[in-house]
């Protein structure tokens, strides 16, 4: 009778699977009537001479980095580029020339502005990111030109002349500023570039020994009723004007409250922030869009990892944070800073998706962080995602094309087996599914995705520290 039960307790231990390899499914319920925001997608910044770093690549690598930052199928598939509106006078360091280098000395006087066809570079790669079908370029100014300024400098902060608080001998400034800024947009649009938003300002909240100029929310406002209707005159009517890249997601709270209270806050686009003196922690409280346009890891030295102990650089980290202002605080735009730097000439940090050192280039795993976004595009509208399991998070979003992505990080450290399901018992049978996932092997690795047999589920197995996307289309 002994041996007998032993060999059944032996059959039974080999027959059954360990504990450790048995997994649950963790269950995303997607129910697009649960609408929330608007996406206008993602992107990155090529300002401060950067976007020359890929005009001086050798084919075929220039041909690569561009793949990589604008290809929706092998690359990140950025659909915004933030460009810098230049206001310096020279182009010493790495500052941003002005199309204004010689001011009069009264905002009555004669304006001659200055092209060079180029524009540090950023013309070039907005034209090659419209040859890939982007449509959204975004027109950033860190500072009017110096002239315009109470410090008459476009450096060291100064204020706007003529905003509220800001009087300077030689006169208001603001309509002069919104025609300096009309100009940069027509001449974009004079070269194929359909400029689409435009922003005055920069970490207004922060004095810089570069570019830069302060300002209030309230102040704002008194140049965006300039700025809106002299858009407007001049057939500008489509570009939105997005305010006012704060330092951080209080400033950018701070800005939205000040703006609706001296009424402008129905002339702006979007309430843009960026991430660095203090981190985004749930929705703006505004009615406007919300856009995160800065931030990346200034200190710790360059990576490529996806994760190594959750380092700031880390891919795995970035994941976690474009998910946290996508999903949990209706971001409705999530832009890098910097898509390309080189080693030479700035700092050896995270400040970058990819590193440029003369002709080679190296890619960190931040960038395949954003390329599991490329399924959402503009247009999409993020919708419900409820999660059976734990270990997992999860964002669905249904794009104008009517298919469905779906984002899901697996935060744990052992591989889940994540499925994705339609409320209502809608049947995923006939329909085109496809997974990819990044971990530290992976870059966007497609994953074979399994049918139940009823065709209420598909599912995939994802390994522990991944992010995997799902798009149902059909």
């Amino acid at each position: 009778m002994l041996s007998l039960h032993l060999a059944t307790l032996v059959a039974f231990a080999v027959a059954a699977p360990s504990l450790e390899t048995r997994q649950s499914t963790q269950l995303i319920t997607v129910n697009p009537a649960q609408k929330y925001q608007t996406i206008d997608g993602f992107g990155f910044s090529a300002a401060f001479q950067r976007a020359n770093l890929i005009v001086n690549l050798a084919e075929p690598k220039q041909s690569e980095v561009l793949n990589l930052l604008y290809n929706t199928t092998s690359g990140a598939g950025f659909s915004i580029l933030r460009n810098g509106i230049g206001s310096s006078v020279d182009s010493r360091n790495d500052w941003m020339n002005t199309i204004l280098p010689t001011c009069p000395s009264s905002p009555s006087g004669t304006f001659n502005y200055k092209w060079d066809g180029k524009d540090s570079g950023q013309l070039w790669l907005s034209q090659k990111g419209v040859e890939f079908g982007v449509k959204q370029f975004y027109a950033n100014a860190w500072s009017a030109p110096g002239c315009m300024k109470t410090n008459g400098n476009d450096a060291n902060g100064g204020t706007l002349c003529g905003v509220s608080g800001a009087s300077c001998a030689s006169g208001d400034w603001k309509q002069a500023y919104a025609n300096y800024l009309v100009k940069y947009i027509q001449l974009y649009i004079q070269s194929g570039v359909p400029i689409t938003h435009v922003g005055f300002l920069n970490e207004p909240d922060y004095t810089a020994s570069y570019a830069s100029m302060l300002s209030s929310g309230t102040q704002a406002a008194d140049f965006i009723k300039v700025l809106r209707p002299t858009l407007d005159r001049n057939n500008l009517t489509s570009v939105g004007i997005n305010c006012c890249e704060g330092t951080g997601w209080n400033v950018a709270n701070q800005h939205a409250s000040q703006i609706a209270s001296a009424g402008a806050l129905g002339s702006v686009y979007a309430i843009t922030s960026h991430e660095y003196s203090s981190r985004i922690n749930g929705p703006l409280n505004t009615r406007a869009r919300a856009w995160q346009t800065e931030y990346s890891d200034l200190n710790g030295g360059w990576s490529t990892a996806w994760y190594s102990n959750g380092g700031a650089g880390d891919g795995f980290t970035w994941a976690n944070t474009v998910f946290n202002g996508m999903v949990n605080s209706n971001l409705s735009a999530y832009i890098f800073w910097e898509g390309i730097q080189d080693r030479a000439t700035n700092n050896n940090n995270n400040e970058k998706l990819i590193l440029i050192d003369g002709q080679n280039y190296y890619v960190s795993k931040r960038l395949w962080a954003f390329a599991q976004f490329r399924i959402v595009r503009p247009e999409a509208v993020r919708v419900a995602a409820s999660l059976s399991g734990n270990q997992i998070k999860s964002g669905a979003f249904v794009n104008k094309d009517g298919s469905i992505a779906v984002v899901a990080i697996n935060s744990g450290t052992g591989t889940q087996t994540v499925g994705v399901k339609l409320d209502g018992g809608v049947s995923l049978t006939g329909k085109k599914i496809r997974a990819w996932y990044t971990d530290n092997s992976k870059d966007m690795g497609e994953v074979q995705v399994t049918v139940s047999s009823d065709g209420s589920t598909a599912s995939v197995s994802v390994p522990g520290r991944a992010m995997v996307s799902f798009l149902v289309e059909g």
